[in-house]
């Protein structure tokens, strides 16, 4: 068997995590050695780190997915296939320009439409969040070997009243529902899909930054759900929650 056969055999897990592995460690040593940042025509913030990230990822999944199609932030997106990885070479560039560990690489593997495969590594804190459709959410060390693995499941508070919500937004402020507040960390995500927050409301940002996450949160036993009432990530974000408050979240968020 050649090298292209054993390519063929991997996978598409297995594919993920070689390549979101190598794209963890070249992140890693950008990190470490520090970067400095410039402004894309949006005014987001980009570093060297980000592109070159991409275009490793890109790479990788070129010739491991050759007849895949691809969407970056980075470098846009190659059509030519209903499968279409999405890549954030670095979600959180704020994080990690001024070197604070709370960044991550994220992968994720999108068919018709709707996510099947999610990979979010934060090489600098030594963790990762994945998740496969009907498989379940779980949290492992990064790089991996260490042998720490959690199944993850969000919360089963059932009542507004007691619940812990974050609402985080990139689009121009408008007053959030009531008993929504600013994150209390830079990984509210992590937080609900570990059960220690209830419902996040995220606002804004783009499709690399939610895909992984739409997955994530519904294989930990949540619901997500976007601004024309779906559950698509290129829709401008949404309401992520636990199952049991979901529909009086979304009810909240729509009398706004």
């Amino acid at each position: 068997m050649d090298e292209r056969d054993d390519m063929d055999d991997l996978d598409d897990l297995e594919v993920a995590f070689r390549v979101a592995d190598r794209a963890a460690e070249l992140a890693l040593s950008f990190f470490r050695a520090g970067v400095t940042t410039a402004s894309k025509a949006d005014g987001s913030p980009v570093t060297e780190a980000d592109r070159a990230v991409e275009r490793l990822v890109r790479a990788q999944l070129g010739e491991l997915r050759p007849d895949d199609a691809l969407l970056g932030e980075e470098y846009g997106q190659v059509d030519g296939s209903e499968r279409v990885w999405i890549v954030d070479p670095i979600d959180g560039t704020t994080f990690f320009s001024r070197r604070d560990p709370n960044w991550r690489v994220h992968l994720a593997l999108a068919v018709d439409g709707v996510v099947e495969l999610a990979v979010v590594t934060s090489p600098a804190l030594g963790l990762r969040w994945w998740a496969t459709r009907g498989g379940g959410a779980v949290e492992t060390a990064w790089p991996p070997g260490s042998g720490h693995a959690r199944r993850l499941a969000v919360s089963t508070t059932s009542s507004l009243a007691d619940a812990a919500l974050d609402a985080l937004s990139t689009i121009p402020p408008e007053p959030s529902p009531a008993r929504f507040r600013p994150p209390c960390t830079p990984l509210p995500l992590v937080e609900l899909v570990r059960g220690a927050v209830d419902g996040v409301l995220a606002e804004g940002f783009a499709a690399w930054d939610h895909a992984p996450w739409i997955l994530l949160v519904q294989e930990a036993g949540g619901r997500f759900t976007d601004p024309t009432g779906g559950a698509a990530y290129d829709r401008g974000g949404g309401l992520y929650s636990n199952a049991v408050l979901h529909e009086a979240l979304v009810a909240a968020v729509r009398r706004r």
